[in-house]
């Protein structure tokens, strides 16, 4: 139950990235079942191609925890994180990472790449995927299936 609690926090975050015309991925970091930090995807609005909501999430806890080690740390994002977050992830050194829906092609947790079984990894995390999956999903494909949408009413006008 506390996992789709904090999902739904992450699913927020999510919708008002959609609303910011931004890819609807939300995050929230908890730590001691408080949330610490909270974000959704803005590459576009901040011209930042690091600027994923896992990354930001990371970076505002660590300035509020003073501490870049955030061990204690559960991310909760809609999306399964991409290779860089997987590796600001295992940098951060997060005790937990729970997601909602996978990413057939950029996934990098059991989809595309299975980045925490490479040898030499100083750090992995325990992972909990599928919670709130069907949100999750609903949320990123009709952010795509609308802007999809409004292409073609361009290039029939």
């Amino acid at each position: 139950m506390t996992n789709e609690i904090f999902m739904r926090a992450a699913l927020e975050q999510a919708g008002l990235g959609a609303a910011a015309g931004e890819v609807p991925i939300g995050a929230v970091l908890v730590v001691n079942d408080r949330i610490i930090s909270e974000a959704f995807n803005q590459p576009i609005g901040s011209i930042d191609p690091t600027a994923h909501a896992e990354v930001l999430v990371l970076r505002e806890a660590a300035r509020a925890l003073g501490n870049y080690r955030l061990t204690d740390a559960t991310v909760y994002v809609t999306i399964e994180p991409c290779l860089m977050c997987v590796g600001a992830l295992v940098h951060a050194r997060v005790r937990d990472v729970v997601y909602g829906a996978t990413e057939p092609k950029t996934g990098a947790l059991v989809s595309a790449v299975r980045a925490l079984e490479q040898p030499g990894l100083n750090h992995r995390f325990a992972v909990t995927g599928g919670v709130l999956e069907l949100e999750c999903r609903a949320i990123i494909q009709k952010f795509f299936w609308d802007k999809r949408r409004s292409e073609r009413v361009d290039i029939e006008t």
